[in-house]
């Protein structure tokens, strides 16, 4: 009998595995179980082109039919696993059902955090597919946009409605500076800038206390006891992993699956991408990240661990994330905040690099529109090349383009 890979979660860590099963040779069966209806889409671009109604939903299948057949991918979709059985490898599916695995995969990835408020008409987080279509219907009733959360969805939210035309769009963020959880304030600043140039107003260190309905709007009551009134608002304050459905199945559960550098949970178990939490070197801590980069290399990782289990291969994640805002395109490498000194490097005022780093070496770069300097960034963080040469690179870079 063909052994079996079940591979639960079919967005892009879990898509990427089932593909680089195949790629890497394993002969045995593999089944995708999805929780949504939908074929694999990205998600990314839910909050930017599809939001915009520049893309729609079938120009960023992850998979189709057609392709999973060819590649004798099993799908099980519009399936929530609700309960794993570890000692009977076993995984339980909502419609009371269950399939067997000889190797299972945790792609499961991540959920809104809720704030309590999203029983409200109006009020909306944006992390599937039917999120992004409900939001995009108030969004063409007009009235005031009202975002909750400036970090990547919260700000790439914001900058959609804009272009959409939406002339009264506020974002509120209870931190000093957007993306705080990504990159130092010093960026931040620019990036709330940048907004404020597009017409969005940027409100800092905004606690929002509570959000009610009023009548046909959404009312929101700040902390300091001012108000704000929207008919639309968006929440988007974090993410929690979707790691509910394996506890108490025996498996280490905290702020996600723990595991091993190769993704390993158990024997014969793993996790890939934002449900995953792993040891990382540098960091000297376990971590868990929520990046598209880091699913697609931590599940080729798992693939190639699983066709070959005698050469298992462990993922270093190459910290790299990416936000499309108006007409800047931001890349983060490495780890920004964890710098103690900085510098700015401009090829002209929308495209620059900020560099950052600490004890004598580069931690993470911020890079707008700018690919060589990003190269030069990677290249830097890769090879450990001392802060001063970095930097001695990109001076020499801005004097050659401008």
């Amino acid at each position: 009998m063909r052994p079996r890979t079940v591979v639960v979660g079919a967005s892009v860590a879990g898509v990427r595995v089932a593909q680089a099963l195949r790629s890497y040779g394993y002969e045995g069966r593999v089944v995708l179980v999805g929780q949504e209806d939908e074929l694999p889409y990205d998600k990314p671009p839910l909050s930017k082109a599809v939001l915009a109604g520049s893309a729609a939903l079938d120009d960023v299948r992850l998979l189709t039919e057609r392709e999973a057949a060819d590649a004798e991918i099993e799908l099980e979709l519009g399936q929530a696993a609700t309960r794993l059985d570890l000692l009977g490898s076993r995984v339980h599916l909502a419609d009371g059902s269950a399939l067997g695995f000889d190797d299972l995969v945790i792609a499961t990835g991540a959920s809104a955090r809720p704030a309590g408020w999203e029983h409200l008409d109006g009020v909306h987080s944006l992390r599937t597919a039917a999120d992004a279509r409900g939001l995009r219907e108030d969004l063409d009733g007009g009235g005031p946009v009202v975002v909750i959360g400036g970090g990547f969805i919260g700000a790439e939210v914001a900058a959609t409605a804009n272009r959409l035309g939406l002339p009264d769009v506020t974002v509120l963020d209870a931190t000093p500076a957007l993306l705080s959880r990504a990159v130092p304030e010093v960026f931040g600043d620019r990036l709330a800038d940048l907004h404020r140039r597009h017409g969005v107003r940027v409100r800092l260190g905004a606690r929002v206390a509570t959000v009610e309905q009023s009548r046909a709007r959404l009312r929101i009551r700040l902390d300091d006891g001012s108000e704000v009134d929207a008919a639309t608002v968006v929440v988007g304050i974090g993410a929690v992993p979707n790691d509910a459905w394996v506890t108490g199945s025996g498996l280490k559960v905290e702020d996600g699956v723990v595991c091993d550098p190769f993704g390993r949970a158990a024997p014969h178990v793993f996790a890939v991408g934002d449900v995953s939490r792993r040891q990382i070197a540098r960091r000297g801590r376990a971590v868990r990240f929520e990046h598209w980069t880091n699913a697609v290399e931590q599940a080729a990782c798992v693939a190639h661990t699983l066709a070959h289990p005698g050469d298992p291969r462990a993922h270093e994640p190459a910290e790299y994330v990416w936000t499309d805002q108006y007409d800047w395109k931001v890349q983060i490498v490495g780890d920004p905040r964890a710098g103690t000194e900085n510098r700015l490097f401009d090829r002209s005022g929308d495209a620059f690099a900020m560099v950052f780093g600490a004890g004598g070496r580069p931690t993470g770069a911020v890079v707008v529109n700018w690919p060589k300097a990003l190269a030069d960034c990677r290249r830097a963080l890769a090879a450990a090349k001392p802060f001063a040469e970095l930097c001695e690179e990109l001076q020499h870079l801005s004097a050659k383009t401008q």
